[in-house]
């Protein structure tokens, strides 16, 4: 890696280092192919909790082993979940699950054309610049 930047090994290193102690980088992680792993259907499904059922606040992790993100929302809905599954049939079951908690509105994915997508780190800002007729 370090002869692709133009950099010394121990430099890349502690570089790579300093971005996991500032906590830019998370993680390593295998990419699973879902399908692969007999979950070949995702789905989005959102949600707008009933009034003390929330499912974020009144169920565990363990209880949706389907739920493969959760996203809490801005809006009308409370929350998206993204789940995996190995069929329509399969879907059936957190669908039910997750309507004791809320009105769920379900997406199915038919293709996922971009995912994983690496981050691109941003510009940095243009200097601000003082408008001629503005007093300091």
């Amino acid at each position: 890696m370090s002869s692709q930047v133009s950099r010394a090994g121990p430099a890349v290193a502690a570089r790579i280092r300093r971005l996991e102690e500032a906590g830019v980088i998370e993680g390593y992680h295998a990419r699973i192919s879902p399908a692969a792993a007999g979950l070949p259907l995702t789905a989005f499904i959102q949600l707008h909790c009933h009034p003390g059922r929330c499912l974020l606040k009144t169920s565990a992790a363990e209880n949706f082993p389907e739920i493969a993100e959760i996203h809490r929302l801005s809006g009308s809905s409370c929350t998206m979940v993204k789940v995996r599954t190995a069929s329509m049939a399969h879907l059936s079951s957190p669908l039910e699950r997750i309507g004791e908690h809320a009105d769920a509105n379900s997406h199915i994915v038919l293709e996922t054309p971009l995912e994983h997508r690496t981050l691109q780190m941003p510009p940095p800002a243009p200097a601000a610049t003082r408008h001629p007729g503005w007093n300091p």
